[in-house]
């Protein structure tokens, strides 16, 4: 047999007919057994000394042909016979070690809503334009039904200006269809929320109940600030003077002891009016909020939640302006927006968070980075960024490291998405068939060169060096065990590792050093 013809086989494996016949029998199946490696090696007299280097070989071919080098998953275990009934501790002769099969799996999930559409009623036009339609389903519907009917009327005869036979007949069909749910209870129009055959669990969906609400919270939000009007530049001032009054009264009654009964009355008249003035100053700047929010979009925060730490940064604005300085407020309240939103996004916008001070290099870095694509031509350098920022280009690489954004394991690839970025990552806790068939091998001649010491300096070595449980153990300890002083245990360990390195015992391990 030939397990190819494309390339030359080494000596080792072309000469060993039961090696040549394994990888034959694996093309066939795609896959090879441990067992049947060891097996094969002993079929063909290989020496002991050489397995090693024919695994390799065997392996690298293996890879060329994709064939898969199965290891199994225990190895059975080989125990030696105690010669003293009276020991105080049995020895295992042979250490089994189990390769351990590593499968990373991963689920994708993905979470599926099913929206609940609101039910609203649309408004009813003017009464020319429902008349028609009320007259032509006036003889199947009550007086209850006025109201569905208007409704529907509105939605089926918004555009037309006359109706006629035919559309009147069309129309009273809808009217009928739509009056079977004005039947129902008057309970059920104020509801907050009702049953949908799409909930498998049967749990309630709540219904939009207020006038006007859309489903983008947003628009929503736009369409409330909006009814504030601005402000001129003396309706700041006014409303900056009445917040100022209102703070030295709070501050009056805060501190004083002791107040006449018309005097403290006064005075809360006075905090009263300065917080409605603070309000009103807040409500009519909103706007100003949004305006520069919409600058930050897209950097790792949602847009309201933007909105919403410019709105602490314009509470604090209006807490510190100072109308004596001839400003508009706007002007001093764009830079708290600026710097909360700023702040907001450095602590929150990131998975890993990093500091302020840090995001403000980071950012400085990225400006002068666009600022120089664009006069070169080209990525500028770490040194050319060095000497712009007066930084090292040590600074440089440091600062563009940590400017870096993680990406998640399970972002898609491709075009139809169907692979994960993170199964192109080498798992690098795997075990390679190939080095743990080689590592077993190495479990066996090593036991085979301990059978050839007495028990007890077998028995030494294993537990000095772990090889029965995987835990080293001190000369106290095996002295312990054996009933004899720390010192003996040394005496007896250092014999034991002269005979194990002559060469009768250390050259059949000695190819498995790397």
């Amino acid at each position: 047999m030939s397990a190819s013809t494309s390339r030359t086989l080494p000596p080792e494996i072309a000469e060993s007919v039961s090696v040549m016949a394994l990888i034959e029998r694996g093309k066939a199946e795609g896959q090879i057994a441990g067992d049947d490696v060891r097996r094969a090696f002993e079929a063909d007299q290989i020496p002991a000394t050489q397995w090693k280097n024919v695994l390799r070989s065997l392996n690298q071919i293996l890879e060329e042909e994709g064939v898969t080098l199965m290891v199994s998953a225990a190895e059975p275990k080989r125990t030696r016979k105690s010669v003293a009934a009276k020991s105080p501790a049995k020895r295992t002769a042979t250490k089994t070690v189990a390769a351990k099969a590593v499968t990373t799996t991963r689920q994708a999930t993905a979470t599926t809503a099913a929206p609940v559409a609101p039910v609203a009623p649309a408004a009813a036009d003017s009464a020319e334009e429902a008349a028609p339609a009320k007259k032509a389903a006036a003889k199947k519907t009550t007086a209850k039904k006025a109201a569905a009917k208007k409704a529907v009327a509105k939605k089926t005869v918004a555009k037309k200006t006359t109706a006629k036979k035919d559309d009147a007949e069309l129309l009273e069909d809808e009217v009928l269809e739509e009056t079977k749910v004005a039947d129902e209870p008057e309970g059920a129009e104020n509801a907050g929320f009702v049953l949908s055959d799409e909930d498998e669990d049967d749990a309630p969906a709540q219904q939009v109940a207020a006038a006007g609400a859309t489903a983008d919270p947003v628009k929503d939000y736009l369409k409330q600030i909006g009814k504030v009007p601005l402000l001129n530049a003396e309706q700041e001032v006014e409303l900056a003077k009445r917040i100022e009054a209102g703070l030295f009264a709070e501050d009056k009654l805060a501190n004083a002891d002791k107040l006449a009964p018309k005097l403290k009355r006064e005075l809360e008249i006075i905090a009263e009016d300065g917080r409605r003035a603070k309000n009103h100053l807040l409500e009519a700047n909103l706007r100003l909020v949004v305006s520069l929010a919409k600058r930050y979009t897209g950097r790792g925060m949602l847009f309201l939640d933007l909105i919403q730490e410019g709105n602490l940064g314009l509470i604090r604005a209006v807490e510190k302006f100072d109308y004596t300085k001839g400003y508009k407020f706007s002007t001093y309240a764009t830079w708290w927006i600026r710097q909360a939103i700023t702040r907001a996004m450095a602590d929150q916008a990131r998975t890993i968070r990093i500091p302020v001070h840090m995001v403000e290099v980071i950012n400085k870095l990225a400006r002068v980075q666009r600022q120089m694509l664009q006069d070169l031509g080209r990525e500028p350098t770490p040194e050319e960024l060095a000497k712009e920022l007066d930084m090292t280009p040590e600074k440089v690489i440091e600062v563009q490291k940590y400017g870096r954004e993680p990406i998640s394991l399970h972002t898609p690839l491709g075009e139809d998405g169907d692979s994960e970025f993170g199964d192109l990552i080498e798992d690098s806790e795997a075990v390679v068939p190939a080095d743990a068939v080689s590592f077993t091998l190495l479990q066996e001649q090593l036991h085979s060169v301990l059978d050839t010491l007495s028990e007890r300096e077998a028995g030494v070595v294993s537990m000095r060096f772990g090889l029965t449980d995987g835990q080293p153990k001190t000369l106290d300890e095996i002295g312990k065990v054996y009933g004899v002083t720390r010192e003996r245990i040394r005496q007896i360990e250092s014999k034991t590792m002269s005979k194990l390195r002559h060469p009768s015992r250390s050259q059949v391990l000695r190819d498995y050093l790397d």
